[in-house]
């Protein structure tokens, strides 16, 4: 799937919010750089990309629902949000499903049910570390306690330089 015209929906629903719009294409070049290195199969790797370009399509409902961003509420608000755009661009009911379920679990780090889960897991830690400009330790932690692929260790070894 060409993933062009789901990016400009993604621009345009975050449009004006300059971090935002950033963030997430850092995380769907994260995301789309450790399937590759871990050689997902290319149906799964779309399916990480799309889900990885909509993780927090649901942050401005969040905001205006509930005065937050916290994880939780972007989860819940995000997968009908999701759900509504791919439905609009013409995406199977089958992937439709899969990128519904990681927008509404893009903040649980339990009960992980596949690679795609995994890695978008991975490389939303990789942007929020940096912009939250997260300590050593808090990097160690994180890497020891949800980091499971191998692309993504040595991804967080070596942008921060931890050991």
């Amino acid at each position: 799937m060409d993933k062009t015209e789901l990016l400009n929906r993604m621009i345009a629903w975050d449009q004006g919010d300059p971090r935002r719009i950033q963030h997430a294409l850092k995380v769907y070049q994260f995301a789309s750089l450790i399937g590759r290195m871990e050689g997902l199969p290319g149906d799964v790797q779309d399916v990480l990309e799309i889900a990885a370009i909509l993780h927090d399509i649901g942050i401005h409902a969040a905001e205006k629902k509930y005065g937050s961003t916290a994880g939780k509420y972007q989860e819940q608000e995000g997968g009908p949000l999701a759900e509504q755009i791919l439905h609009e661009l013409g995406i199977g009911a089958g992937i439709i499903e899969r990128v519904r379920f990681l927008v509404e679990h893009h903040h649980t780090y339990t009960g992980v049910d596949g690679m795609d889960y995994q890695i978008l897991l991975e490389a939303d830690f990789l942007v929020n570390a940096y912009e939250d400009e997260l300590s050593p330790a808090a990097l160690r932690s994180f890497r020891d306690n949800v980091f499971r692929t191998e692309s993504g260790r040595k991804l967080l070894q070596q942008i921060y330089g931890i050991a």
